[in-house]
C-alpha cells in the first residue's frame, strides 16, 4: 500500500503516533488509506448538500474495506462572485484546487481517493489533481439544481440576469425582478441549465470517472446519496484491480468527452477545463480538433439557456449515457475505453435508452447536424476563438457590424444599460484575459444585459475574457492571443466594422495587414492591473485560452 510509508515499521512510528491521536484504530491502520476530497461549504449554493454526500461516500468507503478521511478544497460561486473583482478569483482557484489537493494527497500518502465537488472550477480542478497524483480516484458531484418557476414557465439564474436587462429596458418592474429573485433558485445544487458546473459534471462521466448519474441526478433526489454510497464502495474496487485516473483519461476519453460536449451543447468553459485536464494526464488536446469532431457530431440537446430544457429533464430522458448511447449508433464514440465502473464506455451504455426524445433528440432527427461548440479564426483571433454556436440566434451566425470596444467589462455595462449600444453594434471587451483580467472573468452580466434588452438577436460580444455558461447568443470569447500580450483584439479601434462568420468559424476585423501593422507600432504593453498577492503570481504563470489557461514556469 502506498500508505505503508506513512503506516508501517519503526520507522513510522512516530507517524502511527499521530493516527492515535486522530482516534484510529490499529484495524483502521491495516486497511487502504483513502482520501475523499470534500468541497463542502457555506457560500455556494452547489456545495452546501456536499456535507450529506461525504458522509454517503465514508459510508460506502468503509462498508468495502477502506479506512476514510476526509479533508478539504474550495470553491468559488461564480454566480455571486459575476460582475464585480471576485469574478477575477474564479478560474484561478482552478489551480488552487488542484495545488493544494496534489499536496495533500502526495503529503499524507493517501492510497485512493474520492471527489466530492460540485460547481464550475471544483470540478475541473480535481480532475486535474486526479491526473497529477494518479491513485484510484472516483468522482460523486453533489447534483444539480432543480429548476425554478415563474409564471407557469421552468426558470434558472440565467433568466434572473436576464430579468436584470429587462428591468433595465423598461420591460420589467421591480416587483416582476423580484419574483424572479425569490423563485429561480429555488433548491441546493448546481444551477440548473446546462451551464459550466452541469457541462463539468457530465463530461466526468463521459471520461470515465464518475459513475452514471453523475451529472444529472438532482442535489435533492436521495438516488444522489445511493450514488455516494456506491462511489465509495467503486474506489475500493479501482483500488484491488489498480486501475488509475491515467489509464482512464487517455487520448480517446479526451476525444469522446469533446464529441458529448457537441451533443450536449456544453458551456464554453468546457473548452478551458478540457485542454488542462489533459494537460495534466499527459494528453496533448489541441483546439484545432473541436471544429473536425464538430463536423461529424450532431447537437442533439438544448438545454438552458439554448432551449426550454433542464438538467431534471435530461435525466428523466436518460442522462449522458443515454446521450452516448445515441452517438454511439453512429459510431461516433471510442467504446472499449476503461472507466471506473470496471466497465468499457461501450458496456456501460448498452441498454440506456432515450427516453424523451424532446429533451435528447435522436441521432437522426438533432437540432443541428453539427455539434453545439466552434472554434473560430482569422485576424481578429489568430490562435483561436469560442463560441457555444448552439445558443447564438441563426440570425447572428454570418453578421458584420462595428466594434463597440471597452477595455472594461463595467464599462461594457454601462454602455448596454445605457442604451449605448444598438442593433448591429459589436461590443469588444478586451484586457479581461488571463493575463490582463487577470483571471479572465466571465461575461454574464453584460451578454445578459444586453439579450434583457431586446438586443440578443442583433448584437455580438466578443471578448479575451469568457463567458458563463449560462450565456447565450452570438457570445464569442477567449479570443487568443488576448489583449494583454498584444493580440490583434488590442488593435481594434471603435467603429472598425467585425466580420463574424460562425458557419465557416471565421472572426475578422476588416482592415488590411497593413493598418493592423502600423497599429502595432503604435502599441505598448499596460501595467499589471493587480501586481501583489494570489492574482500577480497567477498572471506571471498563467498561458492563454486556447492552451486551456493552463499555469506554465517563464522560461529563462
Amino acid at each position: 500500500m502506498k500508505s505503508d510509508a506513512v503506516r508501517k515499521g519503526m520507522q513510522q512510528a512516530p507517524h502511527r503516533s499521530l493516527f492515535n491521536a486522530l482516534g484510529m484504530t490499529e484495524e483502521e491502520m491495516k486497511k487502504p488509506l483513502v482520501g475523499i476530497v470534500s468541497s463542502y461549504n457555506e457560500i455556494v449554493p452547489g456545495h452546501m448538500n456536499l456535507d450529506k454526500i461525504v458522509e454517503a461516500v465514508k459510508l460506502g468507503v468503509a462498508m468495502a474495506g477502506g479506512t476514510p478521511v476526509v479533508f478539504p478544497a474550495i470553491a468559488v460561486c461564480d454566480g455571486i462572485a459575476m460582475g464585480h473583482i471576485g469574478m477575477k478569483y474564479s478560474l484561478v482557484t482552478r489551480d488552487l484546487i488542484a495545488d493544494s489537493t496534489e499536496c495533500m494527497a502526495l503529503a499524507h500518502q493517501f492510497d485512493a481517493l474520492v471527489m466530492v465537488p460540485n460547481c464550475d472550477k471544483n470540478v475541473p480542478g480535481l480532475l486535474m489533481a486526479a491526473a497529477r497524483v494518479n491513485v484510484p480516484t472516483v468522482f460523486v458531484s453533489g447534483g444539480p439544481m432543480l429548476a425554478g418557476h415563474v409564471g407557469g414557465r421552468k426558470r434558472s439564474l440565467s433568466s434572473m440576469f436576464e430579468a436584470v436587462g429587462s428591468y433595465a429596458a423598461g420591460t420589467m418592474t421591480e416587483e416582476d425582478v423580484k419574483e424572479f429573485e425569490n423563485k429561480v433558485c429555488p433548491t441546493c445544487g448546481s444551477c440548473s441549465g446546462m451551464y459550466t458546473a452541469n457541462s463539468m459534471n457530465c463530461l466526468t462521466e463521459v471520461l470515465g470517472m464518475g459513475l452514471q448519474g453523475n451529472g444529472t441526478i438532482p442535489a435533492v433526489y436521495s438516488e444522489r446519496i445511493k450514488l455516494a454510497k456506491h462511489a465509495g464502495m467503486k474506489v475500493m474496487e479501482m483500488y484491488e484491480k489498480n486501475i488509475c485516473p491515467r489509464d482512464i483519461m487517455t487520448e480517446k476519453a479526451f476525444l469522446n468527452a469533446l464529441t458529448v460536449d457537441m451533443a450536449l451543447g456544453c458551456s464554453t468553459n468546457s473548452m478551458l477545463h478540457l485542454p488542462a485536464i489533459a494537460h495534466e494526464a499527459g494528453v496533448d488536446l489541441n483546439m484545432e480538433l473541436v471544429n473536425a469532431m464538430s463536423e461529424r457530431t450532431p447537437n442533439l440537446c438544448h438545454l438552458a439557456p439554448a432551449g426550454p430544457t433542464y438538467m431534471e429533464d435530461l435525466n428523466e430522458a436518460g442522462g449522458v449515457y443515454a446521450v452516448m448511447n445515441e452517438l454511439a449508433k453512429k459510431d461516433l464514440l471510442n467504446l472499449d475505453c476503461i472507466t471506473v465502473t470496471g466497465k468499457t464506455v461501450g458496456e456501460n451504455i448498452k441498454n440506456c435508452i432515450n427516453r424523451d426524445p424532446e429533451v435528447i433528440r435522436p441521432i437522426d432527427q438533432p437540432y443541428s447536424q453539427t455539434g453545439g461548440i466552434a472554434v473560430l479564426k482569422g485576424n481578429l483571433a489568430p490562435d483561436t476563438a469560442v463560441v457555444k454556436r448552439s445558443a447564438v440566434a441563426p440570425e447572428m451566425l454570418c453578421h458584420q457590424g462595428p466594434a463597440r470596444v471597452f477595455d472594461c467589462e463595467e464599462d461594457a455595462i454601462a454602455a448596454i444599460k445605457g442604451g449605448k449600444i444598438v442593433a448591429g453594434d459589436v461590443v469588444v471587451i478586451r484586457y479581461e484575459g488571463p493575463k490582463g483580467g487577470p483571471g479572465m472573468r466571465e461575461m454574464l452580466n453584460p451578454t445578459s444585459a444586453i439579450a434583457g434588452m431586446g438586443l440578443g438577436s442583433s448584437v455580438a460580444l466578443i471578448t479575451d475574457g469568457r463567458f458563463s455558461g449560462a450565456s447565450r447568443g452570438a457570445s464569442i470569447g477567449h479570443v487568443s492571443p488576448e489583449a494583454a500580450v498584444g493580440g490583434p483584439i488590442a488593435l481594434v479601434e471603435e467603429g472598425d466594422i467585425i466580420s463574424i462568420d460562425i458557419n465557416n468559424n471565421a472572426l475578422n476585423v476588416l482592415i488590411s495587414d497593413e493598418v493592423l501593422a502600423e497599429r502595432r507600432k503604435k502599441w505598448a504593453p499596460r501595467a499589471p492591473k493587480v501586481t501583489t498577492g494570489y492574482l500577480a503570481r497567477y498572471a506571471s504563470l498563467v498561458t492563454s485560452g486556447n492552451r486551456g489557461a493552463v499555469l506554465e514556469i517563464p522560461k529563462h
